[in-house]
């Protein structure tokens, strides 16, 4: 049976891990950054050095094929990182499909469907996310491109610019969908559940929807020493107010895979000894369920305009990001499972709590994901970690999954 070169591509993943390296030990990659680029780079010379034809689209997106065709099987994630976060998080689909692809290569396998690799652009956000994936499945318009941002104020068309690429013609990148046969992403876990219970392997079912407001209570700026407190119209009380109830709601109302988050709070005047008169924050709602992550956005809306009303205040809502849920493709599930078996690995049905790239290409075509156990459920940070035997494990499993579908 087929299996992967283990030292192949555990020697891939420090090669990779040590570009954008910090002081913590994590990786520092946000797209377009010098250090995502030298990672580009690097990831171009190895699909060469494999003897594939690399390519780069005008989103930015990397490929690199093996053998003729269409439709094609895609493997792969993304090589961008948060500030400060891990070396497994996108960069681990990239390469365990880098080296699926080599070693089918290798072999001389024929393949009824040809198969690529591809490492999409901006998957973490650094610009708002998802750029690469949108603009390969037709999503990303033209008229949103001048208002992509990072934090810095820095525009995706200028980072872009400095490298020679045109962000505003970053839609061209759209693929047919007819030529996608199927697409297959290797992530770690990003949570607890496989770790705690022993399992190798992870099938995902569905990725959760994730809609994100931004929620804006005013009151009124006062002195903090001679206002009583019955007279304030205090901002940050009806923020605080939400935080809780939120938290509430999502026990209460919701399903064990609802998540509410408030991430930035942000107060104005923000001054020790002034009663805020603005506080805005962040509020994020994940599901797998869209009906009742639509119920869970109509009550947290309500509840906010109702905790306005108990404090005197008044609330805006804008509406920040709004992605469903998707199912996974029944049949690519069904392939990573019996790839699973064929190697004697007991697998988990689970959903996927994050956001992924194959989240979009889902929509569009067949998609599927396998998870890999997170060392204590961390990612996004320097610990995050996942053993080698568990990312052997998975890249054999990935494997055998894409041969199926080539070869089917």
């Amino acid at each position: 049976m087929l299996r992967i070169n283990s030292a192949r591509l555990k020697h891939d993943l420090e090669e990779l891990g040590s570009i954008g390296r910090t002081p913590q030990g994590g990786v520092s990659r946000p797209s377009f950054s010098d250090a995502d680029m030298q990672a580009r780079r690097w990831l171009m010379d190895r699909i060469t050095a494999a003897g594939m034809e690399a390519r780069v689209d005008a989103a930015g997106n990397i490929f690199g094929r093996w053998q003729t065709g269409s439709p094609v099987v895609l493997a792969g994630s993304h090589i961008d990182s948060v500030p400060n976060g891990g070396r497994f998080d996108g960069a681990l689909g990239v390469l365990t499909g880098l080296e699926c692809l080599r070693r089918i290569k290798e072999e001389g396998t024929r393949l009824r469907h040809p198969l690529e690799l591809v490492a999409f652009t901006d998957e973490e956000g650094a610009f708002g996310g998802f750029f690469g994936s949108y603009a390969f499945t037709g999503v990303l318009k033209a008229e949103d491109i001048p208002k992509a941002r990072d934090s810095t104020g820095l525009r995706i068309a200028d980072a872009m610019g400095r490298h020679g690429l045109d962000a505003m013609r970053a839609p061209t990148a759209r693929r047919d969908f007819g030529q996608i046969r199927a697409y297959v992403e290797l992530h770690i876990e990003q949570g607890p559940v496989l770790e705690a219970r022993r399992i190798p392997i992870g099938v995902v079912d569905a990725i959760v929807g994730i809609h994100r407001y931004g929620i804006t209570f005013r009151g009124r700026a006062d002195h903090a020493g001679p206002t009583p407190m019955r007279d304030r119209k205090d901002a940050l009380l009806g923020a605080s107010d939400l935080v809780l109830k939120g938290r509430d709601l999502a026990i209460t109302a919701g399903s064990p895979a609802s998540r509410i988050t408030v991430g930035v709070v942000q107060l104005n005047p923000g001054v020790a000894n002034i009663v805020p008169a603005e506080a805005y924050l962040t509020y994020e709602i994940r599901e797998q369920s869209a009906e009742l992550l639509r119920l869970l956005a109509e009550k947290s809306q309500g509840l906010a305009a109702d905790i306005a009303r108990a404090w005197g205040l008044e609330v805006s809502i804008e509406t920040i990001l709004q992605i469903d849920p998707v199912p996974l493709a029944e049949e690519v599930k069904a392939a990573i499972a019996a790839a699973a078996q064929e190697v004697g690995l007991p697998h988990l049905r689970l959903p996927a709590m994050a956001g992924h790239d194959a989240q979009v290409v889902g929509r569009v075509a067949p998609a599927g994901m396998i998870f890999v156990p997170s060392q204590d459920g961390r990612s996004h940070s320097p610990l995050e970690f996942t053993a080698d035997e568990d990312v052997e494990r998975g890249a054999n499993v990935l494997l055998l999954t894409l041969l199926k579908l080539a070869t089917e």
